[in-house]
């Protein structure tokens, strides 16, 4: 009986102090990515399975309700607990990363995916991603290491380790997010910018040389040289559908069911579901989910702005810029800005492997951003 009464007394206190909008944000971009899942995918479906089922609505729905189990772990233990579990879930990612290339599953030249037990399809970097970010932080905040160079230099081999596992399946979109948000938490630690920018510079030199200069990555090449001369190449197909359905959809969009887009381009409910949304239902609507991210983001750097401890900061900063520069290279792609990447965007898009990521990165800042006693 008693243990009862704590049990239900620290439930209470979890939700008590959680940070309400902040959940219902997260909540409300969940549920957006539902309804888009269920009116733009049937028909997705229906040519794939010859069945008017609900297959991909169905099977992101039960990935949102795990997500949703993972949001009330990650945001109910304790802090200190979190740290470890973080450390220790983050090497096994690692050593799934590492597999990859090894036994993994190639898809379309990639190979991104590990078929493992009761996990099919399970993209190890979606899973490194959160953890990433936790153990940068606390190396960079690590008091028994005095000297930041020695930080700089552990946070940077971690860094190019995961990036070289990433260079080999070849997925050049996660490589440059994991890289631009290693950038983001060594630079508000106070390290100098022009040293940064240096490190930063050879690094995307030698990423330049592999893709210029490796065979395997010949398709990478070609992507990017298509994108500054799309006249001349025949790799624009993606992208120039993508942006033809967002210029017919207009302001208002065609209406529900009634956009090409998902039926015209392969995984456009993953890699371009901005697109389909917005051929659909308009750039009206896409203004309200941007607005929805930046508000989002906002809320996370306004307790930022409050903390007190610098592991939890960067924690937070780190977790509020994948999220945003995750989204930012998704739009970027659908509106030609960049090359294609194959990237998600968080919450929305469909896929086992993101919902899980962003599941766990949404339990983190949750936890950290709880009202303290």
């Amino acid at each position: 009986m008693i243990n009862k009464f704590f049990n239900y007394f620290s439930y209470y206190q979890w939700w008590k102090n959680l940070d309400k909008f902040i959940l219902s944000l997260i909540i409300t971009l969940f549920l957006i990515g539902l309804f888009f899942s269920l009116v733009s995918t049937s028909l997705i479906a229906s040519d794939k399975l010859d069945t008017n089922s609900y297959f991909f609505f169905f099977k992101h729905l039960i990935f949102v309700i795990i997500g949703i189990g993972l949001i009330f772990i990650f945001s109910y233990i304790d802090q200190e607990i979190l740290y470890k579990i973080s450390i220790y879930i983050f090497f096994v990612s690692l050593i799934l990363l590492f597999l990859v290339p090894i036994i993994g599953v190639e898809v379309k030249g990639s190979k991104r995916w590990l078929d493992i037990f009761f996990l099919p399809r399970l993209q190890p970097i979606e899973l490194v991603k959160p953890f990433f970010i936790i153990v940068l932080s606390i190396l960079i905040t690590l008091d028994k290491l005095k000297q930041f160079t020695v930080k700089f230099i552990l946070t940077l081999f971690l860094t190019l380790l995961i990036t070289f596992f990433l260079i080999i399946q070849p997925d050049l979109g996660q490589t440059l997010l994991v890289g631009f948000t290693w950038m983001v938490l060594i630079f508000i630690s106070g390290i100098n910018l022009i040293f940064l920018l240096t490190v930063s510079l050879i690094g995307l030199i030698l990423l330049l040389y592999f893709i210029f200069y490796v065979p395997k990555f010949e398709y990478i090449k070609n992507r990017i040289l298509s994108f500054f001369d799309p006249e001349t190449s025949t790799h624009n197909f993606q992208s120039d559908k993508a942006i033809d359905s967002i210029i017919s959809g207009g302001f208002f969009g065609k209406g529900i069911g009634e956009g090409t887009l998902k039926n015209k381009v392969p995984e456009a409910h993953t890699d371009y579901i901005i697109s389909v949304i917005s051929e659909e239902f308009g750039v009206f609507v896409i203004i309200l989910i941007l607005i929805l991210f930046l508000v989002f983001i906002f809320s996370i750097f306004k307790k930022v702005n409050i903390e007190k401890d610098h592991k939890t900061k960067l924690i937070l900063v780190g977790s509020a810029s994948l999220i945003l520069i995750q989204a930012m290279i998704h739009i970027g792609v659908n509106i030609r800005l960049f090359p294609t990447t194959g990237m998600t965007l968080p919450f929305l898009s469909y896929g086992g492997s993101s919902i899980i990521s962003i599941s766990i990165l949404s339990g983190i800042i949750l936890n950290l951003t709880k009202r303290k006693i």
